[in-house]
């Protein structure tokens, strides 16, 4: 605990050590690492719209374990190159060329999290992770064997069942946003175990600071128009990163704030 709380994160850096982790305004049991992959990014210093003000965040590596920033950094590279890779399929089978996207990602804020679920005595009574689908383009997660990752299929909560030769991938709300919604962010959630513990990793790809989210102009049409209004993704993720410390008055912001009316 004290080399974690060296690397804590705080709501001016919002990578490193963490063990109050809000989802949808309810605490989560578990604790995790967060860290860029770039080592270094910019995002807005505050959620304020008329704020243009940016400031520098920068992984906080522990000096133990020796070899964690090694090894974390090497799997984030294997994972960056996946995800991309992932990216450009998406692209193809939306009929748009398979690079269409990366400009977007020039200056990336992606990071991943190492996620730690210890066991908990009243594993009926709380969630890991609360129900939530992930703002990003997608999501990479690779889960130890004790299971609890748990997506929404129609109306029903059910199980994943952990693989150790397989990745699981999450379609995010960008993704969503983007494709004009050929393509649906999933919602999921984890659950805890009363005896045993529980690790995953999860790459978080998302785009540069300044990018305007909104359908790709060459998905809508004067029968499918957009069914977004912009919004920025600097902005979205800072105003977001204010929940993940303390529950909030309001619901935190969600894509469907900027969805368009039917």
């Amino acid at each position: 605990m004290d080399e974690k709380k060296k690397a804590k994160r705080d709501e001016v850096n919002p990578v490193g050590y963490h063990d109050g982790e809000h989802t949808k305004n309810v605490r989560d049991w578990k604790e995790v690492y967060d860290f860029l992959i770039d080592d270094s990014t910019l995002i807005p210093a505050s959620p304020d719209p008329d704020c243009q003000e940016l400031r520098t965040i920068t992984n906080p590596w522990p000096e133990n374990p020796s070899q964690f920033r090694v090894v974390c950094q090497e799997y984030a590279g294997e994972m960056e190159k996946l995800a991309f890779k992932l990216m450009e399929i998406i692209c193809l089978s939306l009929g748009l060329p398979g690079g269409r996207l990366k400009g977007y990602f020039e200056e990336q804020t992606s990071f991943l999290r190492i996620n730690h679920y210890p066991p908990c005595p009243f594993s009926d009574l709380t969630l890991g992770c609360g129900r939530h689908k992930d703002f990003d383009f997608l999501t990479v997660l690779a889960q130890d064997d004790v299971g609890g990752l748990e997506v929404k299929r129609n109306g029903k909560w059910v199980p994943v069942k952990p693989d150790p030769t397989a990745l699981i991938i999450n379609v995010g709300d960008i993704c969503q946003v983007w494709s004009n919604e050929r393509y649906k962010s999933a919602e999921h959630r984890a659950v805890v175990n009363g005896e045993k513990e529980r690790y995953s990793i999860a790459l978080f790809l998302v785009p540069s600071h300044h990018v305007m989210v909104k359908p790709l102009e060459e998905l809508v049409s004067e029968k499918d128009p957009p069914k977004y209004l912009p919004y920025n993704w600097g902005k979205f993720y800072a105003t977001r990163n204010r929940s993940d410390y303390k529950k909030q008055n309001v619901d935190n912001i969600q894509i469907h704030d900027f969805r368009v009316p039917n």
